[in-house]
């Protein structure tokens, strides 16, 4: 199962609280192009810091002359950004006001969505009619009419 992290809108017309479910986990598209996927989720001063410090290190291994490590040098703001990009989808959120409602563990967003819906409902009570009352009146049973072999007794027979 996966974790999501539901979040709720600080205000949405009718009284409706619109969520969003981050998924907490390894995005591998955020793992190959960050920057994008940073600024696909809104993200931009984190977007313009990962390049930045891709361009500074790739930029650095340039004039210190080991190219060859540039490229492994920028793959740790790859990792960082496919490791940490829901958490900082979640942290820019908080900022814009949304709240965190909390974290569910579900096969994909609609269930996810689902179990949230279901938690969040107001537990109602069902209406139960009462029941009748039970009599505990209970007719005698008839006196045995002779005596009996073993464990039935024959009616009529003496």
């Amino acid at each position: 199962m996966t974790s999501f992290v539901a979040m709720e809108s600080p205000a949405a017309a009718g009284g409706e609280r619109p969520s969003l479910y981050v998924r907490d986990g390894f995005h591998i598209v955020a793992f190959l192009v960050p920057p994008l996927w940073l600024l696909w989720h809104r993200l931009w001063i984190e977007a313009a810091l990962a390049f930045a410090v891709m361009l500074a290190l790739s930029t650095l291994g340039s004039v210190v002359g080991i190219g060859s490590a540039a490229p492994a040098l920028s793959l740790l703001v790859s990792f960082y950004v496919g490791l940490e990009g829901a958490a900082l989808h979640v942290a820019a959120l908080r900022r814009r006001g949304w709240t965190e409602w909390g974290v569910i563990d579900a096969d994909n967003r609609d269930e996810a969505e689902i179990r949230h819906l279901f938690a969040a409902a107001p537990l109602q009570a069902p209406e139960i009619e009462p029941a009748l009352p039970i009599s505990s009146f209970s007719p005698p049973r008839p006196a045995p009419s002779g005596p009996a072999l073993g464990l039935f007794a024959y009616p009529g027979q003496r």
